[in-house]
């Protein structure tokens, strides 16, 4: 099947977003011309247009336990479509609910030109459970993110002091039986104090009852990533999440892993200090500072935008401490396995509320502080800050200063007063936002084969219309391909795509599987969990037998 697209401008962030070109799209791969002796099965001529890699969402919560319970605790809002009647466009209505069915979820990433989503906060023992909703997400490739440095054998392992091989093939087998393709660490050491009635773990701070503090764990996890050679850094959920004055910690994270590479993650929250009107400011340059002077960093940022919708996290000592704040007051807090935690709250972000006015701003102000984009990547933390479906909206809100303005002006008043976001003027380039949605999110995952229109390339690609408004722009592609089938068109959905499921490539660990085969392992897991590791194991035949692909990003080159 060979699809050209002709008369286009490309643009992935590496290729000049200026060039008109053809594109050719070759049994799902991406070529500068058609093979000798073949013949262009269709083609669409598309002046005035650009086309883009598929889009990739590095961070965004589509599957698991956590996700069902927020669906249960704020369910469908819409019934019979009442919201999609209102609108001529329905891709631009509200979700039907914060954190909505596999289904829509699918639908209205792809609506987006999105195409590759990675869940990051995958529980071991849920692994399973999660990657059965991602398959049953249409249209999109997804991975997750093996939630670690919370299990209590990992805690007890590291206050003895084990050596660090011992640990570097636990996490092996982690990532390889629960088809993972990174290691999320929540609040290390965290969850699991708080389970022992603690409020609150600094870095350097020593569990309640295992002598280990979140430096440790961090380090020593860190290490691990950096052995087994992972594409993808450590992607990290810093300590004190949402506290005035957690810049301390988040500063201080960067130091303990010493130079090695790290990914904060929804950095926006984790980037306040203690000054202003109301003993909560902004600390967003110092973070990008950092951010800017490390080519070992990257962050998502996890922007606040206004509206109603639910925050859900394995860090059960932050959701606790929010329960009076929930909107509405309805929560719902979980122990899993002793492995990690789980807490869901409804939430509304309001403009007159000073704090939700200041944490719109500050995610701003990382986008704009941080010079490279392929160090910055476009989420909200879907569903905590706000929905998937608020990106092209963000787009707007970085390419348009006047449009950023706008709503600046509708801030808390002491916002306005003490921001320093009308001094930032600049305004993003389609080719930064394809960097920070595309190529970056793909380079920082390993991803050689997504991101970029090069020739060889997966053919994932969406054509945007060329619009002065970029929310309009971005909210409707003109077509999206998925391996070179047209799946989506116009508003309407052609049909479904194959489904990859991607996994972590290793170094030297070609037997990670059998770290559980041990005895001495099997008792282990038994006595601290209760069952047997081979449990919530899943092998790849597995995966292949439900009719997925699985593919293997790259090993990080030391």
């Amino acid at each position: 099947m060979i699809v050209q697209l002709s008369q286009v401008r490309c643009c992935d962030g590496r290729v000049d977003s200026t060039q008109v070109r053809d594109l050719f799209l070759v049994d799902g791969l991406l070529a500068d011309t058609v093979p000798r002796g073949s013949k262009v099965d269709s083609e669409y001529r598309l002046p005035g247009h650009v086309v883009l890699p598929g889009g990739i969402d590095i961070h965004t919560h589509i599957g698991g336990g956590k996700a069902n319970l927020a669906r249960l605790l704020l369910p469908s809002r819409s019934v019979d479509s009442a919201i999609h009647q209102a609108h001529s466009k329905p891709w631009l209505a509200p979700l039907s609910c914060p954190v909505p069915n596999t289904w829509e979820t699918g639908r209205r990433y792809i609506q987006m030109g999105y195409t590759t989503c990675f869940e990051p906060a995958m529980l071991p023992a849920g692994a399973r459970h999660a990657h059965a909703e991602m398959r049953d997400t249409p249209w999109l490739d997804t991975g997750g993110y093996v939630l670690l440095g919370n299990e209590r054998m990992l805690l007890q392992w590291i206050a003895q002091g084990a050596p660090q091989h011992q640990i570097t093939d636990y996490v092996a087998w982690m990532i390889r039986s629960h088809a993972a393709c990174a290691v999320k660490v929540v609040n290390a050491g965290g969850i699991d104090a708080f389970k022992f009635n603690q409020r609150h773990l600094d870095i350097d701070e020593t569990h309640p009852i295992y002598e280990v503090s979140p430096r440790r764990i961090l380090q020593v996890l860190s290490t691990a990533v950096s052995e087994l050679g992972l594409a993808h850094p450590l992607h990290v959920h810093c300590s004190n999440l949402g506290k005035a004055g957690n810049i301390d910690s988040t500063l201080a994270t960067i130091d303990a892993l010493e130079g090695r590479r790290l990914h904060i993650a929804h950095a926006q929250y984790h980037c306040y200090g203690k000054d202003g009107p109301h003993g909560f400011s902004s600390a967003a340059h110092l973070l990008a500072d950092r951010v800017n002077a490390s080519n070992q960093m990257t962050i998502d940022v996890g922007q606040v935008l206004f509206g109603q919708t639910i925050t859900l996290s394995a860090d059960t000592m932050h959701q606790f401490e929010n329960r009076k704040r929930a909107y509405p007051r309805k929560t719902v807090f979980q122990d899993i396995e002793c492995q990690a935690g789980c807490g869901a709250l409804p939430f509304r972000y309001r403009q007159s509320q000073y704090v939700h006015s200041l944490q719109w701003a500050i995610g701003l102000e990382l986008f704009l502080r941080i010079n490279d984009p392929r160090k910055v990547f476009l989420t909200t933390d879907h569903p905590n800050g706000g929905p998937f479906t608020g990106y092209p909206h963000l787009i707007r809100l970085l390419m348009d200063y006047d449009f950023r303005m706008s709503i600046f002006e509708q801030l808390h008043p002491d916002v306005q007063k003490t921001s320093p976001l009308p001094q930032l003027k600049r305004q993003y380039t389609l080719d930064e936002i394809a960097t920070a949605t595309r190529s970056g999110p793909a380079a920082a995952l390993g991803l050689a084969n997504r991101g970029t229109l090069q020739t060889g390339s997966l053919a994932d690609v969406a054509v945007y219309r060329i619009d002065s408004d970029p929310q309009s722009m971005f909210s409707n592609p003109t077509m999206v391909f998925r391996r070179g089938k047209l799946v989506y068109r116009e508003g309407r959905f052609l049909e479904d795509s194959d489904k990859t499921t991607i996994v972590a490539e290793m170094r030297d660990r070609e037997r990670a599987e059998d770290w559980s085969t041990s005895k001495e392992h099997q008792q282990l897991w038994r006595d601290r969990y209760g069952y047997s590791p081979s449990r919530t194991a899943i092998r790849r035949d597995e995966l292949l037998s439900e009719g997925r692909l699985v593919e293997e990003n790259q090993v990080h080159a030391s």
